[in-house]
């Protein structure tokens, strides 16, 4: 299916990398640039205003790291969905990478057809929209005066703790939070609480949405954390 519309930015340095990224996206139909380094991908970004970039983690001027951080301070493309590629494969450097802000994390060697479910992934990602004190994603609609939440006109009963684990995965729709992450925002980081507790209320959370959608709303990556799916 041809999406003529949709930009991507590739910042990477290694041109096969360049030139095998840029073919196989231009052949699925995206409007593809590039740029050689950190410098010239911010201001290419700025310019262009891409729906996705393509980050590689070590490239010249300014790391991809230093570049993610600039990107999620800049009013006008802090929202990019940004897909970090890198030869690092540690865990705690895809912890890292996601800490960041980014959207998803990929380790080379990686296949061409990974490369393209995650573009597309990333480029579906839902955006959470905040009017008249509810917060909403796709059918999913969060009053955030009264706490109550329906999906598709159906009211959805949680315990406080669901209710913020949501809000957390509402506001940052569609991107991966890790469970450190998560347990600072809705324990506290003082709570001395283990990770496992967030899959528990994950679990939850999960059983209480199914009442109003067949759609497994809420994606678990494996190692990390969870992102919350856009629902119909």
């Amino acid at each position: 299916m041809s999406k003529p519309q949709v930009k991507i930015l590739i910042i990477e340095d290694e041109p096969n990398q360049v030139n095998l990224m840029r073919f196989n996206l231009e052949q699925d139909g995206y409007d593809v640039y590039t740029a050689k380094d950190g410098e010239e991908g911010l201001t290419k970004a700025h310019e262009i205003l891409p729906d996705l970039i393509l980050l590689d983690w070590m490239i010249p001027k300014i790391s991809g790291p230093d570049v993610c951080r600039k990107i999620r301070k800049s009013q006008d493309i802090k929202e990019t969905p940004i897909i970090m590629i890198s030869a690092k494969s540690e865990e705690q450097d895809k912890v890292f990478g996601l800490d960041l802000g980014v959207d998803d994390y990929i380790s080379k060697p990686y296949s061409i057809k990974e490369l393209l479910a995650r573009v597309r992934a990333a480029i579906r990602r839902p955006i959470a929209v905040a009017v008249n004190d509810k917060l909403q994603v796709g059918s999913i609609v969060m009053n955030l005066k009264s706490y109550k939440v329906m999906i598709n006109d159906i009211d959805i009963h949680l315990g406080p703790t669901e209710y913020k684990l949501l809000l957390e995965l509402m506001k940052n729709a569609g991107r991966v939070i890790s469970r450190d992450q998560l347990l600072d925002r809705v324990w506290g980081i003082t709570a001395g609480i283990e990770s496992r507790t967030v899959d528990v209320h994950i679990g939850r959370l999960r059983k209480a949405l199914s009442v109003a959608s067949d759609q497994n709303l809420i994606r678990t990556v494996r190692s990390f954390g969870y992102s919350l799916y856009k629902s119909n």
